[in-house]
C-alpha cells in the first residue's frame, strides 16, 4: 500500500511517499517558494538528487507537479494507487489526543486552533485542501504535533495564572515535537527491551524540546503554550522571566509584536553567539575560542541538564537518555558537554561511541557501567506520520 507524509510551510512543501507496511520510502522531496519568486523543487529518488525549477504559485500548484512526477517516475501508475495522505498538523489543542481522519469538523477545528499557531496551522491546512482537491480517492489523516503530550496531568500542563484564561482561552502548556518525541521513545523502548520504562528525550535541533515519558506516556515537556517556551533555542529565547518585555518596551518604545519577533528569531544561541543560530557555526567559532560562541553553548547545555534534572525527578529515574534531531544526532561536543554535567547522576560517556554516532548512526554512547543508558536514535516524524496513515487505511 501506497501512503503520502506530507508537510505544509507556509511557503513549503515537504512530502515522502512510503510503501506500507514495509515502511519503505519510494520517493520523497520538498517545494520551496510556494507563492514567491525563484521557487524550485527537489526529489530524491533510489538516493538520486533532483533539483528543478518551477512556478509555484500555490500548495496546489506543487500538488499537481507532485503528481505528475510521481506518475512520470513511475511511483504510481494511478492516483488510485495512493491510499492514504497523512498529514503533520501543528497544534490540536486540548481535543486531539491522537492522529484522526480528516472530517469537515477536523477542517474547523485547525481553523479555529489558528490563533494557537499562526505561523503553522494555516500552512497545514492550505496543504490539506490541496491534497483533497487533487487526490480525492485517499484517505486524508491529521497527525497533530502536540498529540502525544496530551497525556500530561492538569498538575503538569497548567500555569499558575488566573484559571478562568485556562477556561476562556486555552492558556495552557501544550507541547510541541510531539511526532518526535513519540518516535523516539517508542524506539529507546524496542532497544532496551523493556516493556516499562523512563525514558528522556533531547530533541535538539534549531528549535529545541526535551520530554519525560514513561511508559511511552508523556508525563511532562519544556516546550509550553507556544513553542517558544523550554530550552535555550537557535533563535528563541526559551524560558525568561515575564517581567523583562514590559521594561524594554518601556526603555526602547517597541511594540509586544516587535518584542515577540525577537524572542521567536532573533534570541537564543543567534543573540548570545552573535554569530548565527546554526550550531555549525557556533561550533567553528569555539575552535577558535570566542567567548561569546563559547558562552552560547553554555546557555544552551544549562537549560536543557536543567530539564533532564528535573525530568529525572519526576519520573523517580530514568532508563534513558535519548538524543535527537540535527544537533542531539550530530554534534559529539554538546552531547559530550551534557553527559558529563550528568556524571553526579552515574552517567559515564563512551568517547569512543560518542564521536562515532551522528550523520544518521543509531546506537549506545554510554558505558555498561553507567547509571543511565544514553541513545543516539535519529527521528523520523515522517514515518510515524506513515504509521497513522496506515493504520486508518487498511
Amino acid at each position: 500500500m501506497k501512503v503520502l507524509s506530507v508537510n505544509a510551510g507556509s511557503s513549503s512543501l515537504k512530502f515522502q511517499l512510503y510503501e506500507m507496511p514495509e515502511e519503505n520510502v519510494l520517493m520523497k522531496g520538498v517545494f520551496e517558494r510556494i507563492g514567491l519568486e525563484g521557487s524550485f523543487y527537489t526529489l530524491k529518488i533510489q538516493g538520486e538528487k533532483i533539483k528543478k525549477e518551477a512556478p509555484l504559485p500555490s500548495h496546489e500548484d506543487a500538488v499537481a507537479i507532485l503528481i505528475q512526477e510521481l506518475l512520470s517516475n513511475q511511483m504510481i501508475s494511478s492516483l488510485e494507487e495512493i491510499k492514504g495522505i497523512g498529514h503533520r498538523v501543528v497544534h490540536g489543542g486540548s481535543k486531539y489526543k491522537g492522529s484522526c481522519l480528516i472530517t469537515e469538523e477536523v477542517l474547523k477545528d485547525i481553523e479555529e486552533f489558528f490563533p494557537l499557531a499562526p505561523l503553522h496551522n494555516p500552512a497545514n491546512l492550505i496543504g490539506i485542501q490541496a491534497f483533497m482537491k487533487n487526490i480525492p480517492n485517499a484517505i486524508e489523516v491529521a497527525c497533530f504535533d502536540t498529540a502525544f503530550h496530551q497525556t500530561m496531568e492538569e498538575e503538569r500542563f497548567l500555569y499558575a495564572l488566573p484559571y478562568e484564561w485556562y477556561e476562556k482561552y486555552g492558556v495552557r502548556k501544550y507541547g510541541f515535537h510531539g511526532m518526535s518525541h513519540q518516535y523516539v521513545s517508542r524506539r529507546a523502548s524496542e532497544l532496551l527491551d523493556k516493556k516499562f520504562s523512563n525514558i528522556i528525550v533531547c530533541h535538539l535541533g534549531n528549535g529545541g524540546s526535551v520530554s519525560a515519558v514513561r511508559d511511552l506516556k508523556c508525563v511532562d515537556t519544556s516546550m509550553g503554550f507556544t513553542p517558544n517556551a523550554g530550552i535555550v533555542m537557535g533563535s528563541r529565547s526559551g524560558d525568561i522571566d515575564y517581567s523583562i518585555l514590559p521594561y524594554i518596551m518601556k526603555q526602547t518604545g517597541k511594540s509586544i509584536e516587535e518584542l515577540d519577533t525577537i524572542l521567536n528569531k532573533q534570541s537564543g544561541m543567534y543573540a548570545i553567539s552573535g554569530i548565527s543560530s546554526d550550531f555549525r557555526d557556533i561550533e567553528e567559532k569555539i575552535a577558535e575560542k570566542d567567548r561569546r560562541a563559547i558562552m552560547a553553548h553554555y546557555l544552551f547545555v544549562n537549560s536543557v541538564v536543567s530539564y533532564i534534572a528535573k525530568y529525572y525527578v519526576e519520573l523517580g529515574g530514568a532508563d534513558a537518555i535519548c538524543f535527537t534531531a540535527g544537533v542531539g544526532e550530530n554534534s559529539p561536543h554538546v552531547r559530550n558537554m551534557i553527559m558529563k554535567r550528568l556524571s553526579c547522576l552515574g552517567v559515564k560517556m563512551d568517547r569512543d561511541k560518542n564521536e562515532e554516532l551522528r550523520f544518521g548512526k543509531e546506537g549506545v554512547i554510554s558505558t555498561p557501567d553507567s547509571s543511565i543508558t544514553c541513545f543516539v536514535i535519529p527521528t523520523d516524524e515522517e514515518v510515524m506520520i506513515a504509521r497513522d496513515t496506515y493504520e486508518f487505511s487498511k
